[in-house]
């Protein structure tokens, strides 16, 4: 959780809340009366990540919940039955975010809500050449009280023009790292989808270009290299399906 958040979000709960923290395995909040997440409760904070959220765990190895918070059976609680929910950089790691949603309005009256910036998520360095983490399912954007998901497609690892340089990352605050919803009662969310390798790139690449564009001759090279790999490739197996002709 972005550090300067944590106070924001103890500000909220009154002593007497319960609290549920969804997804809190790698570093519980400690303020949670609930943990639920896929790992159990004796390999809580893992990585060896200082918790947050005080420095008393308020939940238990009872009230650990190991589950599959996608498998469609309803949370264990009841409508509006939690004070509050809090559910930090894990909606970008599960196949179905938007089940989570669902249930965590159903169950809670009002949290807290953080995931990677989408600026964050589409640059490179973070794990070797690849974009953002090996393991996001998810490029996300919040705007207001909306959470839009938009499916990590594969062909942002493939062109430069798609994502941004390591350099970027390392340059990014803390805040420009993150982005995050407060919410009451309810919030919006839904999934994108494109259909088509061209329209996918197309949106990578507007997204690039709205952000933090590339210069114009580098892109004009990037797009030059692209389609010269793209015609050797297509020599190859114009090429390789010839011999096999000729063999078979």
């Amino acid at each position: 959780m972005f550090e300067p958040n944590v106070q924001r979000v103890l500000d909220q709960i009154k002593p007497t809340d319960v609290v549920l923290d969804i997804g809190g395995w790698a570093r519980p909040f400690n303020r949670a009366n609930y943990v639920m997440d896929a790992e159990p409760y004796a390999t809580r904070g893992y990585y060896g990540i200082p918790a947050q959220g005080g420095d008393t765990e308020h939940f238990t190895k009872h009230t650990w919940i190991t589950r599959d918070i996608c498998d469609k059976e309803p949370f264990p609680f009841g409508d509006k039955e939690l004070d509050y929910v809090t559910c930090s950089h894990t909606l970008e790691d599960i196949r179905d975010p938007l089940y989570v949603c669902s249930e965590m309005i159903r169950v809670a009256k009002r949290g807290y809500i953080e995931i990677p910036s989408r600026l964050m998520e589409s640059c490179r360095g973070i794990e070797g050449d690849i974009v953002g983490w090996s393991h996001h399912r998810w490029l996300i954007d919040i705007v207001g009280d909306h959470i839009s998901f938009l499916m990590k497609y594969h062909r942002i690892h493939l062109r430069k023009r798609y994502s941004f340089p390591e350099s970027l990352a390392h340059s990014l605050s803390e805040e420009q790292k993150v982005q995050w919803l407060f919410w009451e009662s309810d919030f919006a969310y839904s999934e994108r989808t494109i259909h088509g390798a061209n329209n996918v790139a197309a949106e990578l690449e507007r997204y690039v270009a709205e952000t933090h564009p590339y210069p114009a001759w580098w892109r004009g090279a990037d797009m030059a290299f692209g389609a010269a790999e793209s015609f050797n490739l297509r020599v190859k197996g114009k090429l390789r399906r010839t011999l096999q002709g000729w063999d078979s």
